[in-house]
């Protein structure tokens, strides 16, 4: 994983997000970039700014706001010794300062890296951050990062995975196969009568990894009066893990929106950064 996207926003959680992207950076030696995560303005709003003024009044804030991200993402890059340039195999960053507005770009333009590292989704994100993590995980067609607000200060050093049969679940790992192998612990872990689908099991994954030189463990954990992605964190937590591998949205994203679902409930309680694919 040696180029990071990192999309900026004016927001607090940012923070642990480029901390959780530069630590990842100074154990692979990775590019950081990152860029202005803007937010299309709805239709009513822009023909309410139309008038002249209030057009002239946003687009001054919104080139302030534009300004004070990159000079925050270039501070807390050179404060943790990130340079600007280096040579291969060691971290460094960059700054786009051409990123149109709209969420849809992040999953468009983060094709082009090897990780998409955001802030983590909660009950209470607004709208337009909730659609730049579905553009990251369903349009990018690339793994993504979510970080939470009270991260581990340590990165992918014990990692789990949550092996639920699925697709999702072999894509999530097998874009996770460059940390799992600078990984000191490994797990697999199976929720007995968790949401799940027919497919291998965690015995078979894990005897996967063993061919790939991962010293990986099975662990089981039965449901009991949890959902699942409670079940999973709890597990996470006694494990003492600084990373979980998880498949996004086995289960229909309208259905989970309406129902509940592991991926859902990961998403907005984690506590550790989880690596999602779909």
């Amino acid at each position: 994983m040696k180029t990071l996207l990192v999309p900026l926003q004016n927001i607090p959680m940012m923070t642990p997000t480029l901390d959780a992207a530069v630590r990842l950076a100074h154990r692979t030696g990775a590019y950081i970039e990152g860029f202005p995560l803007r937010f299309g303005i709805p239709q009513y709003l822009a023909a309410e700014l139309a008038t002249g003024i209030l057009l002239d009044s946003y687009e001054v804030k919104s080139a302030a706001e534009l300004n004070d991200m990159r000079v925050f993402f270039e501070a807390f890059m050179l404060k943790h010794d990130v340079p600007r340039s280096a040579g291969l195999g060691r971290p460094c960053f960059g700054w786009l300062e051409t990123a149109p507005e709209g969420e849809d770009f992040v999953g468009s333009y983060g094709r082009a890296f090897d990780l998409i590292v955001m802030a983590r989704s909660d009950i209470d994100a607004a709208g337009p951050h909730r659609r730049a993590i579905e553009s990251a995980l369903f349009e990018s067609g690339r793994p993504v990062l979510l970080v939470p607000s009270n991260a581990p200060r340590s990165i992918a050093t014990n990692i789990m995975i949550h092996w639920n049969g699925s697709t999702e679940q072999a894509r999530a790992n097998a874009f996770a196969m460059p940390l799992l192998r600078l990984a000191e612990k490994v797990s697999v872990l199976t929720v007995v009568g968790g949401q799940a689908v027919p497919g291998p099991s965690a015995d078979q994954i894990v005897q996967q990894l063993r061919y790939n030189d991962i010293a990986a463990q099975a662990r089981t954990v039965e449901l009991e009066d949890r959902d699942t992605g409670e079940a999973v964190l709890d597990a996470v937590r006694a494990e003492g893990c600084d990373l979980l591998i998880k498949g996004a949205f086995t289960r229909a994203r309208l259905r989970q929106m309406i129902f509940g679902g592991a991926t859902s409930y990961i998403m907005e309680h984690a506590d550790l950064p989880v690596l999602m694919a779909h």
